[in-house]
C-alpha cells in the first residue's frame, strides 16, 4: 500500500464507529446533524436487506451473491454506489455491523471482470447501454476499498484494479473529433464523449492515482481541456456536451472534476459556482436527474468550502429528507428505471461529504499544477 494512500487509511479508520458530520463550521447546519445522522444510519439499513446473499440465491442467479442494486438487477455500477454509500459512514469491509455486506459487494464485482479488465456484469438482465458508467463507478469503488480490505482480497484487488483503470484510459485514447477528443462515453470505444460520464472516468483515476497507479499527465490535461470546453460562455456553468445548455448537475460535475485535477482557483470557478446556486433544486425529484443533479452539486459545493456548503447543504438536506419521508422502510423511492438501491445509495453520498470518509474527495495535491498553469 503506498504511503500517500496509507495516510489517508488511517485518517478514515481513527473515525470508524464515531463518523459524524463536520461540527468545525455549523451555522446553519447545526440544526440538521442528528436528522442527517439518523436519515443515513436508515438509509443504510435498508440497502443492508437489498442484497443478494445464498439463502436467497436460487441456482440460476447464483451468480449475483452480493449484489446491490434492485432496478437493474447485477449492475456493477449501482452495486458499487451501495458499497461506497457503506464507506461514506464510515464503516469498513470485515468490520462491524455492514462489513460482510460490504465484503460480499466487493467480492460480486471482482467476480464480474472479463478478460480485458472491463467491470461489467456478466448476468444478460444487468448489462445496460451505459457500460462506461458501471464500469467507471466499479473502478473508483475498488479503488476506494484499497487498503482496507483483508489480504486475500487485497491480492484480488491488486490484480483487478490496474486493467480496470487501463480500460478507462484506452477508452479516452479512441481516436474523436476535437471537440469530443479527452472525454469519455457509454462504451468503451465511443467516439464521442459527455461531461456526465467523464466526471465518473475522471474520479476513478483519480482514486487509481491516490493509490499510486500510473496515470498520464497527459490524459489529465486532455480531459480538463475536455471539461472545459463543455462550460457555458455566457451562464458560467456546465453542459452534458460542448455546446450545449447548462444544468445544475453538470456544473457540479465541472467544478468537482476541476477541483480533483488540482485546478484549483480555476478561473471558470467562481462564475460556475455561482451558477451552481442559482439552479439548486428547490424541492425532491424522484428521476434519475434529481440524483445526479444533487450528487455531483453536493460534491462540488463541498470542494468550493465552507461557506459555500453551509449555504448549499440546507436546501439539499430538505430536498432528500423529503424524499425519504415518502417511504416508511429508510430507502429512497425507486429512481426511474434505476431503482430503490440506486436513489438510496446517490442521497447517502450526497449528504456524506462532510464526514470525510471517502479518500476520493479529499483534496490531492499530486495533480497540482503550477498557478501559471492552473489559470489557463
Amino acid at each position: 500500500m503506498k504511503a500517500k494512500y496509507a495516510a489517508s487509511l488511517v485518517a478514515v479508520l481513527l473515525c470508524v464507529g464515531t463518523a459524524q458530520a463536520d461540527v468545525n463550521n455549523p451555522g446553519p447546519l447545526e440544526s440538521y446533524k442528528e436528522k442527517i445522522d439518523q436519515s443515513i444510519d436508515r438509509g443504510l439499513a435498508f440497502l443492508a436487506t437489498q442484497q443478494f446473499d445464498a439463502a436467497k440465491s436460487k441456482p440460476h442467479n447464483a451468480p449475483l451473491v452480493g449484489n446491490l442494486s434492485d432496478g437493474v438487477v447485477g449492475n456493477t455500477g449501482i452495486t458499487s454506489l451501495s458499497v461506497m454509500a457503506f464507506l461514506a459512514k464510515g464503516h469498513t469491509p470485515g468490520q462491524g455491523p455492514y462489513g460482510e455486506v460490504i465484503n460480499r459487494g466487493i467480492d460480486y464485482i471482482l467476480d464480474q471482470q472479463d478478460q480485458a479488465g472491463l467491470l461489467d456484469c456478466k448476468f444478460p438482465g444487468g448489462k445496460t447501454n451505459g457500460v462506461m458508467y458501471a464500469h467507471s463507478i466499479a473502478t473508483l469503488m475498488l479503488a476506494e476499498v484499497t487498503g482496507m480490505v483483508d489480504p486475500a482480497r487485497q491480492r484480488r484487488i491488486d490484480v483487478a484494479l490496474p486493467k480496470a483503470l487501463t480500460v478507462i484510459l484506452k477508452a479516452q485514447a479512441v481516436p474523436k473529433d476535437p471537440n469530443n477528443t479527452g472525454g469519455w462515453r457509454y462504451m468503451p470505444n465511443s467516439n464521442d464523449s459527455d461531461l456526465s460520464l467523464t466526471g465518473w472516468a475522471i474520479m476513478a483515476l483519480r482514486a487509481g492515482k491516490l493509490n499510486g497507479a500510473s496515470v498520464p499527465k497527459e490524459s489529465i490535461d486532455l480531459a480538463v481541456a475536455y471539461i472545459l470546453r463543455c462550460r457555458h460562455p455566457q451562464d458560467g456553468g456546465f453542459a452534458y456536451t460542448p455546446g450545449g445548455g447548462p444544468n445544475q448537475g453538470l456544473t457540479g460535475a465541472g467544478i468537482l472534476c476541476l477541483e480533483l485535477c488540482g485546478r484549483h482557483g480555476h478561473e471558470v470557478i467562481k462564475p460556475a459556482s455561482e451558477s451552481l446556486m442559482r439552479t439548486q433544486n428547490k424541492g425532491y425529484g424522484a428521476n434519475m436527474t434529481f440524483f445526479y443533479n444533487t450528487y455531483y452539486s453536493s460534491q462540488a459545493a463541498f470542494q468550493l468550502g465552507p461557506e459555500f456548503w453551509n449555504k448549499w447543504a440546507p436546501q439539499m438536506y430538505e430536498n432528500l429528507l423529503a424524499g425519504q419521508a415518502q417511504q416508511g422502510d429508510g430507502g429512497w423511492p425507486p429512481c426511474d428505471n434505476f431503482g430503490r438501491c440506486f436513489s438510496t445509495s446517490m442521497a447517502i453520498l450526497a449528504m456524506t461529504p462532510s464526514y470525510r470518509q471517502l479518500p476520493i474527495y479529499q483534496r490531492d495535491e499530486s495533480f497540482e499544477q503550477s498557478d501559471s498553469e492552473s489559470s489557463k
